[in-house]
């Protein structure tokens, strides 16, 4: 196996860890409420406190890494991951579970940002964005394997064995980080500080080009999440799938963003990364309001939600890794601050996603179609107002 390859399958086993933490466990919830002697309320608290972990965690390893180097803050995320998944398998009440939640989540967001920076120390922009391309495949195959693979293990032998899974996935992560990644020779960098720490992010959230790129992608995969909160109850409730047949539904728009990654990365080989962004978000608002004008009037049925849906989710493989790509190509010596705010913006814009799309449940698709039509709009507003063309990301 060639070494870029090699770097490529480790970062993107280090990136799954996030997916697999979230999605793995989902099907165990009743399960661990009943041993816990929980109500549904708090045992959802595990999931938030994960996403709290993660938005949080991000903003601290980004100066850590970009001062002390990218290997040692990355093993010892993974390292705190790994002991937090030990205290999650025998964790003693919902409380505990909570807590060692948010602490695997302050772990395991080490090797989300961390990863996107060791990318950005080692490619020019457009290689980036290809580089990127492929971790999406590499860690989209987690959302659709683990929480078939979860609800498998949760009857075979209890919720504590995914846990137990989990400590070995961080353990087989920290092998591959010290024996398959050397650490990048970079510039000396001052000692960190509260007040160097700050300036640096305000620098960073300062730049125009860094928050245009930073918005619109976030703003679209806003709308993934939206849909991810909704469409069980879209399909399920509304369109009376099975839930079964919603986890085909699932499935293919999970493999629709996996190959247009991949279509991306080819893409990139002709047309600039800024190009095929612009025209993914033309097609991302085309689509998403086509789904929202088939959710007021019930044109379709279905497939008036399913098709567009597919084409916004599909969009993602596209806006993820360019909209990656041209944020941080300016911050070459910040690249873990940069991917820091990235995550940290992103998460915000998912969390507020996914209350409003609660809050607007009316019992059809409108609510959901809504929500995503408006992330569409703003997407397209971020790039046009903050990155005007003719402007082109420096390789």
């Amino acid at each position: 196996m060639s070494p870029r390859r090699r770097f490529i399958l480790i970062l993107g086993a280090v990136s799954a860890l996030g997916p697999l933490s979230i999605d793995m466990y989902l099907p165990s919830l009743p399960a661990i409420g009943r041993d816990l002697a929980a109500d549904a309320g708090s045992v959802q608290m595990t999931a938030t406190a994960y996403f709290i972990g993660l938005a949080v965690g991000q903003v601290i390893y980004g100066p850590i890494s970009d001062r002390l180097g990218r290997r040692k803050p990355l093993l010892f995320g993974l390292a705190l991951y790994t002991l937090a998944s030990i205290g999650c398998a025998f964790a003693p009440s919902v409380e505990a579970l909570i807590g060692l939640r948010l602490l695997q989540a302050f772990g395991g967001c080490a090797g989300m940002v961390i990863t996107r920076a060791m990318v950005r120390d080692r490619f020019p922009v457009d290689e980036m964005a290809r580089v990127l391309s492929t971790l999406v495949l590499v860690m989209g195959i987690a959302p659709i394997l683990a929480p078939t693979l979860g609800g498998k293990i949760e009857v075979w032998f209890g919720w504590h064995a995914i846990f137990l899974l989990l400590v070995a996935a961080g353990i087989a992560c920290m092998l591959m980080i010290t024996f398959g990644i050397e650490e990048v020779r970079r510039e000396r960098s001052p000692p960190l500080s509260i007040k160097s720490v700050a300036q640096d992010y305000l620098r960073i959230v300062s730049h125009r080009r860094f928050m245009g790129y930073a918005l619109a992608g976030g703003c679209a995969q806003a709308g993934m999440f939206a849909y991810i909160t909704a469409s069980p109850f879209v399909f399920i409730d509304y369109f009376g799938l099975a839930p079964d047949h919603y986890g085909y539904v699932f499935g293919v728009n999970a493999f629709g963003l996996i190959f247009a990654s991949q279509l991306n990365a080819r893409l990139l080989r002709r047309y600039h990364a800024e190009k095929v962004l612009r025209t993914t978000l033309r097609v991302y608002l085309a689509a998403a309001m086509t789904m929202l004008a088939c959710a007021l009037s019930g044109f379709g049925g279905f497939w008036g939600i399913a098709l567009p849906l597919l084409v916004c989710t599909s969009s993602l493989g596209f806006s993820f890794p360019n909209s990656q790509a041209g944020a941080m190509a300016p911050f070459g010596d910040r690249a873990g601050m940069a991917a820091a705010m990235l995550g940290t913006l992103q998460f915000m814009l998912a969390g507020i996603s996914s209350v409003v799309v609660a809050a607007l449940h009316t019992g059809n698709a409108l609510g959901m179609a809504a929500v995503i039509a408006f992330w569409a709009v703003l997407a397209q507003v971020m790039l046009r107002v903050l990155v005007k063309p003719p402007v082109l990301v420096p390789a």
